[in-house]
């Protein structure tokens, strides 16, 4: 959905308009609810839960105190007859709250405020959708977008400034591809940046240049901020609404909990004021990016959790490569369908050390982004040592995507007790142009579900939204298909890495969780735990798996509340 300009200052005004008096009410309307216990109980479901076993458990109603859960009961137990509330289910399925263990709220806020070009056919689509938005949106000093992707199209060819050119010129324009690992501008924006011929390369970036050494208009990676730097920043009221309308638009999929990749200190002062009003909308299990200015002070200052569990920080996200789609994930040999490139570390070992060890020793959680089987490694050759050094195995460090990983590394994970925070989507949506990237050798290691699970090690499942949708049920359908949504290819690609539909549905719960830090409180439904649940329009253990993608959520409660617009 594409928000224009008017709409989007509406909303910002709205939110500004919010005085410190009817904060104060809010509050004292938010605290005066909590102290008067309210039970709740939701019967006539068909409810799935999973056990400590971590086997799946049916259930028939809920009770609920306020937002935690006081019992499940199951099939001819007697229910009470005391309770405050009681809703009649109607038999429709109920599940615990979904989890997306990596999503960028902040970026997904933002990409709901601009051009939406997730899906342009070609590169003629996507400018044209820029000429779109920008009539609707003539006050914009800048036009900005997100999605693109030239896997996509005919030409599998990147982008260039002069497509741009020829329908906006007098306003700078600056598009991220769907991954968030590449950009594409105007000409308008490389002159406000000052990039031209002679601009040098930034270490861990690479401009895209033509055979006369001119920029196209493509920047990779580090390059990318040579153009940002010359786009105004972001408010801090802007910052919130781009945080509440993500949250907002999560929650209508069904996910009650995200784990949000890498936070600047002003994100998460803007979480913290959004927090103070009432519980956020889902919880958000912020990292603290290891490249914001205040990364020392932010670690001095230690964890953070508010009273209503809504919001928590108590882990770091570090990004040691690119993505494989721009070609800037980092591999050991040449890329398959480029020689003599084998992909970009964002920092040196040296640095991406210094944050590991820092967060480390602080008591923080590690969460490293890696893609490339180099970038894998060395981050897992870093966890080796330094867990050792600091004793934080306890810690459950994270590798974000594990994407494509020597066999030999992928034992690694279970004995060193670090947890892959995979993407189900991100095999299904890069399966035309993985192999072509990779060979027919290292894809046997890349997107490899299954052989992880088989080494006992357990998978944190998310999104990556808005590089993917956010819906966890075409992760869900992914995960146990390895096809996309139209089912394609017919046996599922490299289907020997399919999970079962037990397995797909601990990892975007009770796994997602435990990978949080949460599992006490999340990822299912048992006494004790938050009243985080979602009712659907179907029975996902017995629809057929084909159809999976399909299910719609019917309500999200957040906490023992219901979702509301």
């Amino acid at each position: 959905m594409i928000f224009t300009l008017k709409t989007t200052y509406m909303k910002m005004h709205k939110l500004m308009k919010i005085d410190s008096r009817l904060l104060l009410i809010l509050s004292t309307l938010f605290l005066s609810s909590s102290i008067f216990a309210e039970t709740t109980l939701y019967t006539n479901v068909n409810g799935y839960t999973l056990n400590r076993e971590r086997e799946i458990v049916q259930f028939y109603a809920v009770q609920f105190t306020n937002d935690k859960i006081d019992r499940l009961y199951l099939n001819e137990q007697d229910l009470p007859t005391d309770p405050d509330l009681i809703i009649d289910g109607k038999g429709q399925t109920m599940i615990p709250g979904l989890i997306d263990a990596h999503g960028h709220v902040l970026t997904y806020g933002l990409s709901l405020l601009r051009v939406d070009l997730v899906g342009a056919e070609s590169e003629l689509n996507a400018v044209q959708r820029v000429v779109d938005f920008a009539k609707d949106n003539e006050q914009l000093d800048w036009i900005q977008g997100r999605g693109w992707n030239q896997v996509l199209w005919e030409s599998n060819a990147f982008p260039l400034a002069s497509s741009l050119d020829s329908a906006i010129n007098a306003k700078p324009v600056w598009l991220i591809r769907i991954d968030g690992h590449a950009g594409w501008a105007n000409s308008a924006a490389m002159e406000i940046a000052g990039i031209n011929s002679r601009t040098e390369d930034p270490d861990g970036g690479q401009i895209i240049r033509d055979e006369n050494g001119d920029p196209t208009g493509v920047f990779i990676d580090n390059a990318m901020a040579l153009v940002r730097s010359g786009i105004p920043p972001l408010s801090f009221e802007e910052r919130k609404l781009a945080l509440l309308t993500a949250m907002q638009s999560l929650a209508k999929f069904g996910l009650t909990s995200v784990h949000e990749a890498g936070a600047s200190s002003t994100t998460i002062q803007a979480y913290k004021q959004l927090q103070q009003v009432g519980p956020l909308p889902v919880r958000v299990n912020v990292m603290l990016a290891a490249v914001d200015d205040d990364f020392e002070l932010r670690l001095a200052e230690g964890h953070f959790r508010s009273s209503d569990d809504t919001l928590t920080l108590n882990s770091v996200k570090i990004s040691a490569d690119g993505a494989l789609g721009s070609r800037g994930a980092s591999l050991i040999d040449d890329y398959s369908d480029s020689s003599g490139h084998t992909g970009l570390l964002l920092h040196s070992p040296e640095r991406i050390q210094y944050f590991m060890r820092a967060a480390m020793n602080a008591g923080f959680q590690v969460n490293t982004h890696a893609i490339g089987d180099n970038a894998n490694k060395l981050v897992l050759d870093s966890y080796e040592q330094l867990i050792a050094e600091t004793n934080t195995r306890d810690l459950r460090h994270r590798i974000e995507h594990a994407q494509i990983l020597r066999y030999e590394d992928i034992l690694r994970f279970a004995e060193l007790g670090v947890i892959p925070s995979m993407q189900a989507t991100h095999a299904t949506s890069d399966k035309n142009m993985a192999v072509d990237r990779l060979g027919e050798v290292r894809i046997q290691g890349a997107y490899a579900w299954r052989k992880l699970l088989d080494t006992g090690t357990i998978i944190a499942n998310g999104s990556d939204f808005p590089v993917e949708s956010p819906n966890p049920f075409f992760g869900l359908h992914a995960a146990i298909t390895r096809q996309d949504k139209n089912n394609e290819p017919p046996d599922g690609w490299y289907p020997e890495e399919r999970m079962t539909p037990a397995e797909a549905f601990a990892s975007f719960t009770i796994d997602a969780a435990y990978a949080g830090h949460q599992e006490d409180i999340l990822g299912s439904l048992e006494p004790g735990k938050k009243a985080d649940f979602i009712i659907l329009d179907r029975d996902i253990f017995t629809s057929a798996n084909s159809e999976l993608w399909q299910t719609q959520v019917v309500e999200t409660w957040v906490n023992g509340k219901k979702f509301t617009d």
